[in-house]
């Protein structure tokens, strides 16, 4: 490769590691085209999927402000650059390895920590994004809708608590001055009181008219 396409190859290289969240770098010795193909199709908005030269790759991270294990840069190196989900590239990376065992993961970082092969099948088993985010919108709606019928029982037995309590108070003023016993007793008949706290309106009407 002449200088001043190396020279472009690690730019390209250095930009990608730099708009990416993280990497995983693989040996695809074995595969041909129409499987490289196939990879990328699998890893879809998840992570692009590139042939790198070690001895550019190794420069391009230091470029890009990565420090990349050696052990990682050795075999043909095809780089997975993460732009999505990291959890749906691990999965496209694994499925596919599964099915086609020349692909093999090597290692990687995600967001500045260093992942070992290991660390990235673990990755993979676990819940995308989305499966994790209707999981948190379920239990927050479960969890309001048991908030909203807390709230409101005590709310409607407050209403017609204090519905009585009035009542009372219109039919006798005294109960103001007795206190806490005035609301004590609202509560124990508040249906029996209603009819007396017309009559004491009407009454005071009355007066009032007279006057």
């Amino acid at each position: 490769m002449a200088r001043p396409d190396k020279a472009a190859a690690v730019a390209d290289l250095a930009e990608s590691f730099r708009e990416s969240n993280g990497a995983v770098l693989t040996e695809y010795r074995g595969l041909n085209v129409k499987q490289l193909q196939d990879l990328r199709r699998a890893l879809g908005d998840a992570a692009s999927y590139a042939v790198a030269k070690n001895t550019l790759t190794k420069i391009a991270a230091k470029d890009a402000g990565i420090e990349l294990d050696e052990s990682l840069l050795t075999g043909p190196t095809a780089i997975a650059f993460i732009t999505g989900d990291a959890v749906e590239a691990a999965k496209g990376l694994r499925d596919f390895a599964k099915a086609n065992p020349s692909l093999v993961v090597k290692g990687g970082f995600l967001d500045g920590k260093q992942l070992d092969a290991e660390e990235i099948t673990k990755l993979a088993d676990l819940e995308s994004r989305e499966v994790l985010l209707a999981k948190l919108a379920g239990g927050l709606k479960a969890n309001l809708a048991k908030a909203a019928g807390l709230f409101n029982a005590p709310l409607s037995q407050a209403a017609r608590t204090f519905a009585a309590l009035q009542a009372k108070a219109e039919a006798d003023p005294s109960v103001l001055a007795a206190g806490a016993p005035a609301a004590e007793t609202a509560e124990q008949a508040p249906a029996d009181e209603a009819p007396a706290a017309e009559s004491a309106t009407e009454n005071v009407e009355t007066d009032v008219t007279e006057g």
